[in-house]
């Protein structure tokens, strides 16, 4: 799958999505300090999706309904990188197939994928 993990998501968990064999942009380690309305543009350039921290991209997609190829929204207590990496094999052993062009929050305990 083509992912773009945003800035603070982290290196780690853009590492971890190429040791699985992802094809992976890390805006930490490619385009620090990009916008957020760029970062939605070029994931959506790339066809790629993105994956976040960042509530703001809830309110892009929904409110002003921007494009997007998918969006997974981590909403973690503990923000560490090892409970990104937990957090995301989870998502993507259970529903990989229907992340592309889905809105998906993922929290410790549940998995909530939006098509809007």
């Amino acid at each position: 799958m083509r992912f773009l993990v945003d800035e603070c998501t982290g290196p780690r968990v853009a590492s971890w999505l190429r040791d699985q064999q992802h094809d992976v942009f890390s805006v930490y380690e490619g385009a620090r300090g990009l916008d957020d309305a760029s970062v939605l543009a070029m994931a959506v350039r790339e066809n790629r999706i993105l994956i976040t921290n960042d509530t703001d991209f809830g309110e892009r997609v929904f409110r002003s309904r921007q494009p997007h190829r998918g969006v997974v929204l981590l909403r973690l207590a503990d923000e560490r990188s090892a409970s990104k990496i937990a957090a995301l094999q989870r998502l993507l052993a259970q529903h990989a197939p229907e992340l592309a062009g889905a809105f998906v929050v993922v929290g410790e305990a549940s998995i909530r994928i939006v098509r809007p």
